[in-house]
């Protein structure tokens, strides 16, 4: 009985002493957050426009044809589940490259490029960080790891570098006075004033939260104020085919840069174009001066790679490779991206329109200009909480939709309810 009330004790001690007890809950994050609230509202008219992932005119995930043939023929060929290297799946690796750069990249066919399978966007943008944070330790330089990002990014890309011990600073790409069309001024004004040596995050298509992209001529001017600064350059691709529906189009910013020779490192996702979200398969590379840097620069990846999460998963960079290595499957992923491509294009004509049929006189060309799966509204916060109130459509307090989320159901309403708000 003593032993047995000491051990109750004991037990009761054990608790009250947990190294936890004093770590305070953490902010939910704005997107998991606002899925949550959208579940427990009653509403039978809800609309959720916050996931970044594409839905069906029926308002359901979507899995690609093309996606299912090539899972088919991954599991029939009864694979093993053995571990990748730490760089991943070679010739997924290849092809990924020769995807973004184009399969006759002078970098490529020389050898230059440093690159591994990483985990998915998020993933090849933590790697990235942790590069940029030790590249002065590595090379004797006594210059802050710093990263210039646009005014806004998605809301993930400052949280990363910072973690990895990067400085985040910002530069203008959002005109703060129409809060729907690129500040491109601004934009150029600030990648001038920005410390020399930086690293500068860039969008390659589809700029996510705004939608809102640079035009080729835009691009190429940005390319020289960047190049006359001595940065470096971090695309940020998570679109490629999903944005306009051709992946070359959208490979425009990335093969611009590599030809006029930028000091360049492409993070890769494959999560929106192939529908691959829980899959987390991406790519990251870095364009170097020759063979030999290339080697060393890789040997620093697997170096980062190696106590961050060993290898990478195996199934969807398999998936990938299947796609891109058949021609077959490959003309009809690119059949099918474009189809997904253009029901968001259908989307967004249907809102304007919508808009106007709702009785606005506001000038809604923006709804239509903008790219790929995101919509800046141009709601104020107080504006997006009313309508959450008053209609139960659900967006980010930015005022950003997920134009996925629209479908012909749908649509009338949300006009009506941004109408609403906004009039």
């Amino acid at each position: 009985m003593l032993l047995s009330r000491t051990a109750r004790h004991l037990t009761r001690r054990a608790r009250t002493l947990s190294a936890w007890a004093g770590v305070p809950a953490a902010p939910a994050d704005p997107i998991v957050g606002l899925n949550q609230t959208f579940a427990d509202d009653p509403s039978t008219t809800k609309v959720l426009l916050g996931v970044g992932a594409y839905r069906d005119d029926a308002g359901k995930p979507y899995v690609l044809p093309s996606i299912r043939e090539a899972e088919s023929r991954v599991v029939n060929g009864n694979p093993n589940h053995e571990y990748a290297a730490i760089t991943g799946d070679a010739e997924f690796v290849k092809l990924s490259l020769e995807f973004a750069y184009g399969p006759d990249s002078a970098p490529l066919q020389e050898g230059r490029v440093a690159a591994a399978q990483v985990l998915s966007g998020t993933g090849g943008l933590r790697v990235c960080a942790q590069l940029i944070e030790r590249l002065p330790r590595l090379t004797g330089s006594s210059q802050k790891p710093v990263c210039y990002m646009p005014e806004p990014t998605w809301g993930n890309h400052a949280k990363v570098f910072q973690d990895a011990g990067v400085e985040v600073r910002r530069y203008r790409y959002l005109d703060s006075n129409t809060k729907t069309t690129l500040d491109y001024e601004g934009m150029k004004e600030d990648l001038l004033g920005a410390e020399a040596g930086s690293t500068i995050l860039l969008h390659a298509c589809a700029h996510n939260p705004t939608g809102v992209d640079p035009t080729p001529e835009q691009w190429r001017a940005i390319s020289q104020k960047i190049l006359e600064k001595g940065h470096h350059v971090l695309m940020d691709c998570a679109y490629q085919g999903f944005a306009s529906g051709d992946a070359e189009k959208d490979a425009f910013a990335i093969r611009l840069f590599v030809e006029e020779g930028h000091s360049l490192l492409l993070a890769q996702s494959f999560a929106k174009n192939f529908g691959l979200y829980g899959e987390r398969v991406g790519t990251l590379s870095v364009l170097c001066k020759d063979k030999d840097e290339a080697a060393r620069v890789l040997s620093q990846l697997k170096l980062i790679i190696r106590p961050m999460y060993s290898s990478p998963p195996i199934h969807g960079a398999r998936i990938v490779k299947e796609v891109l290595g058949d021609a077959t499957l490959r003309a009809q992923w690119t059949g099918e991206c474009k189809e997904m491509a253009n029901r968001i294009q259908e989307m967004r004509s249907l809102l304007r329109e919508g808009l106007a049929e709702a009785g606005s006189t506001k000038d809604w060309s923006h709804i239509t200009d903008q790219i790929g799966m995101f919509a800046y509204t141009g709601l104020s916060k107080e504006q997006v909480q009313k309508m959450r109130d008053e209609s139960a459509v659900y967006c980010t307090l930015d005022g950003r939709i997920s134009v996925a989320g629209l479908n012909r159901d749908n649509v009338a309403y949300v006009a009506a309810a941004i109408h609403a708000v906004s009039k």
